[in-house]
């Protein structure tokens, strides 16, 4: 596993999620103006969502339930940000290279965050 994880800026899933939300930040930059209040805002907002998502997640690890809650609202903004890309890959705002890139980045973090989700076990503080 490598390092212990104390904070949720330790998961790799948070690094990748994080990354993935600044780059989408820098080349929405060039989105349309048209598109401020719509999808520039949407892909923007649902890809911060993961990470604030994951970091409320880690957070509520002493209930499970809580836990699983939270990481279904990470999984749902992941998802949410893939639909995001694929408009505005076919908008031709983004390259489709670099949206498949992306979608590629958000299929490996649902893995994570489905596989946190089958196996709370592994993360919860307090085991029954």
């Amino acid at each position: 596993m490598g390092e212990k994880i104390v904070t949720h800026e330790d998961l790799e899933v948070y690094q990748r999620a994080f990354e993935a939300a600044m780059r989408i930040f820098e080349l929405s930059k060039s989105f349309p103006k048209a598109e401020t209040y719509s999808l520039t805002d949407q892909i923007r907002r649902s890809s911060r969502s993961v990470c604030a998502n994951l970091a409320e997640a880690w957070r509520k690890r002493r209930y499970q339930a809580a836990f699983i809650s939270k990481l279904s609202d990470v999984e749902a903004e992941a998802a949410e940000t893939q639909v995001w890309l694929r408009f505005a890959a076919k908008c031709q705002y983004l390259d489709s290279a670099i949206a498949d890139e992306f979608i590629q980045t958000y299929d490996s973090i649902l893995r994570a965050i489905v596989g946190m989700i089958t196996h709370p076990q592994t993360w919860v503080i307090y085991k029954k």
